[in-house]
């Protein structure tokens, strides 16, 4: 990592598309938000580790249970989130972040400072939603 982005920076339309500084920016907001999300898991086990005592009222008992279920249900979606993130990391190396999957076209960077882990571009992801809802089962 040979580049240091300048605190505040904002990848911007006025400049290379995906050049050295914006890759940089992208890795950064990747890197940290993955860390979050393992920081956060970790805080979870030791959480649910703590919390063992069985209440002896079954509505205590049946509300905990309900809580832990949800804790872990948003864990396994943050599990393949990191799944999304480690992607997107390998396509930075790889050269081909910020570029389309179905068009090749750049995915445009509010697009992917909003969501960092987008693989398709706004109207892709809009045909693609379409096509969805048709073939799906009701």
């Amino acid at each position: 990592m040979g580049i240091q982005v300048p605190v505040g920076y904002l990848p911007s339309e006025s400049e290379p598309f995906m050049n050295e500084r914006q890759r940089e920016y992208f890795r950064c907001k990747l890197s940290c938000w993955r860390e979050e999300i393992l920081r956060e898991s970790r805080e979870t086990i030791q959480h649910l580790q703590v919390e063992t005592t069985p209440f002896a009222d079954l509505g205590d008992r049946a509300s905990t249970e309900a809580e832990r279920q949800l804790e872990l249900r948003t864990r396994d979606r943050q599990r393949k989130l990191i799944a999304k993130i480690d992607a997107a990391l390998r396509r930075l190396e790889d050269g081909s972040y910020g570029f389309c999957e179905e068009t090749g076209e750049p995915i445009s960077l509010k697009r992917l400072d909003a969501r960092p882990i987008a693989t398709l571009s706004i109207e892709a992801q809009e045909r693609h939603e379409r096509r969805e809802r048709v073939y799906r089962d009701d």
